[in-house]
């Protein structure tokens, strides 16, 4: 829809007020962008400590307070002109840029909509307040006070009735303003930070804290224990801070926090790259929570691109979306499942070296060539010979492994007890050999001496025929065997105990129901189905050749610690928790 030009106007210069008010749109949406650009100011001037005060949501009052340098006369007021700045003098600079009030249009814009003062001093005795009233100057007067800067923001829009009219209501603004100092006392746990709402005392972080102190003094320690540490490396990339456990993501309450270089940012793409690196490993729906620091060189990210910095463009986006992914899937890899030992995942670490290497389990046998292999089928020696270890490229068995309810997996690690639940874990390992397999590889198949007949319906015989490669791959060879029957000429061979049968009966239904969904998805979710039938099963009596070597093949996948489900394959219980139960550690 066009709108009638009603008179023929000119074009002529905006006064200066009227684009001020304009920029003002861009940099300042709501009392929590003023927080976000005057904090940023605070911390680009060296703060060690910072105070933000607000009332009523921030709509009467916001006051942020910072012991940084300070400015002296002539600084104070020209930092009130737009596209005044200390940070940059050249164009070239903004390749690169590392600092956050670069633009020099934050203290204008807000001073332009709203009764603004400004009282700094860059030394202890000799400071300045400017004060501007809609972006009108008024007074510059000398003042007495300590080094640092004060900023008091009051009555934000008065000058602008129908941008004040859209904001939210008290709690909201309270909430948006609250959430904008977590953030960057999330980015910045070398400052101090402490908040106030409504003259009540909100939100205190002492400076100097770790990433994971801070992590708990803004997420909470209930959320906090949770997480795991991200550190990864990869094609110039570094991606280092915090995932949540794949056991504790839910579809909702999750909290997601993305910076570059330690300036925060918002990139959906990059969320969801993260979550791939959860693939097999969480429920479809769960949303982890996540706090990922990208550092990348300057000059491969554009900070640039947004007005109120909250996007940036990278160079190589595909390259830091990989890499994105694969610290996530990593850190998962090196994830220590550990229960009940009262102690906080949050900063702990271990090596993905360190599960494979699986200290304190028997590595002894093999449990078959792959999941379809003609020698994978178990018998029940108890031991394995040396030479038989040897020959498996692999040491002899020292540990006792048990089998308890015919469920649980238990042996002694050098740290504890380790507990490992076997439906899960052989599930863990079925999936990820099913993957390779649906991906380029192709199981060996177990032929059999009599097919077995298998009758289903119409639909689900179509299904075999559009899906008759998938289910190839992974051993089922299926013939028509007149009718509505087909007949299984080969099948997998997971174990001694797999129902062929009923497992491809089961395979070929949820294919006719269209269960596994759209292609993008549909051989993982296919995998993770096959797994997940096919696995032994709780109640399952295991011999210790087949504990050994279920074992060995778990701690050998990717993600050891998760089913396909994301619930837990491995417990530990700690020497410690169990000292403190008999009464020998306080």
């Amino acid at each position: 829809m066009t709108l009638p030009i009603t008179s023929a106007r000119r074009i002529a210069i905006l006064p200066d007020a009227v684009a001020d008010q304009i920029a003002a749109g861009e940099v300042v949406e709501r009392p929590a962008s003023v927080v976000k650009e005057l904090v940023e100011n605070s911390i680009d001037a060296g703060a060690r400590h910072v105070r933000v005060e607000i009332e009523t949501g921030g709509k009467t009052l916001v006051r942020v307070s910072d012991d940084g340098t300070g400015m002296g006369r002539d600084d104070a007021v020209l930092a009130l002109d737009r596209h005044a700045t200390s940070k940059i003098t050249s164009a070239a600079e903004l390749v690169g840029i590392a600092t956050f009030g670069f633009r020099g249009e934050a203290l204008p814009a807000i001073a332009s909509v709203s009764r603004f003062s400004l009282s700094t001093a860059d030394q202890d005795g000799a400071g300045v307040e400017v004060t501007v009233n809609g972006g009108r100057m008024e007074r510059v007067e000398p003042i007495s006070r300590q080094r640092g800067t004060t900023v008091t923001v009051r009555t934000l829009f008065f000058n602008t009735p129908a941008r004040r009219k859209f904001l939210r209501s008290t709690a909201s603004e309270t909430r948006a303003c609250h959430e904008a100092v977590l953030t960057l006392a999330l980015a910045h746990p070398d400052v101090g930070f402490e908040f106030h709402a409504d003259q009540v005392y909100r939100f205190h972080a002492p400076a100097a804290q770790s990433l994971a102190e801070r992590l708990r003094a803004t997420w909470g320690r209930e959320l906090s224990d949770t997480l795991v540490p991200v550190t990864f490396a990869a094609g110039g990339f570094r991606v280092q801070g915090f995932a949540q456990r794949p056991a504790d993501a839910r579809p909702t309450g999750r909290r997601t926090q993305l910076f570059v270089n330690g300036r925060p940012f918002r990139d959906n793409f990059l969320v969801r790259a993260a979550e791939a690196g959860y693939r097999s490993a969480i429920h479809p729906g769960d949303r982890p929570s996540l706090y990922l620091d990208v550092l990348v060189q300057p000059g491969d990210v554009d900070v640039n691109v947004h007005p109120a910095k909250l996007e940036v463009r990278f160079r190589d986006r595909i390259g830091i979306e990989r890499v994105v992914e694969d610290a996530v899937r990593h850190a998962l890899g090196a994830l220590s499942a550990a229960a009940g030992s009262g102690e906080s995942s949050v900063g702990s670490r271990q090596s993905a070296e360190s599960w494979q290497s699986a200290p304190g389990i028997a590595q002894a046998g093999l449990w078959g060539t792959g999941s379809g292999s003609n020698d994978s089928r178990l018998t029940d020696d108890s031991r394995l010979t040396t030479d038989d270890a040897r020959d498996a490229g692999l040491a002899t068995a020292t540990k006792p492994v048990l089998q308890m309810f015919d469920t649980y997996l238990v042996y002694e690690s050098e740290s504890g007890i380790v507990i490992v639940d076997q439906h899960s874990a052989h599930e863990r390992v079925l999936y990820e050999e099913v993957m390779k397999e649906l991906t380029g590889g192709r199981a060996t198949a177990q032929h059999l001496l009599v097919p077995v007949a298998v009758e289903l319906t119409d639909e689900e015989l179509d299904a075999v025929e559009s899906y008759r490669d998938v289910l190839d791959r992974i051993g089922f060879e299926a013939a028509p065997f007149g009718g509505r029957t087909v007949a299984l000429n080969a099948v997998p061979n997971p174990h001694p105990r797999f129902d062929a049968a009923r497992c491809f009966r089961e395979m070929v239904a949820d294919l006719a129901r269209g269960r596994f969904g759209g292609w993008a998805n549909r051989m993982e979710r296919f995998a993770a189905t096959y797994a997940c039938r096919a696995a032994v099963m709780a109640g399952d009596r295991l011999s210790e050749r087949e504990i050994r070597e279920l074992l060995l093949r778990l701690f050998a996948t990717t993600l050891p610690p998760h089913d396909v489900h994301g619930r837990s394959t491995i417990v530990q219980l700690p020497i410690e928790e169990i000292e403190r139960r008999f009464g020998r550690r306080g």
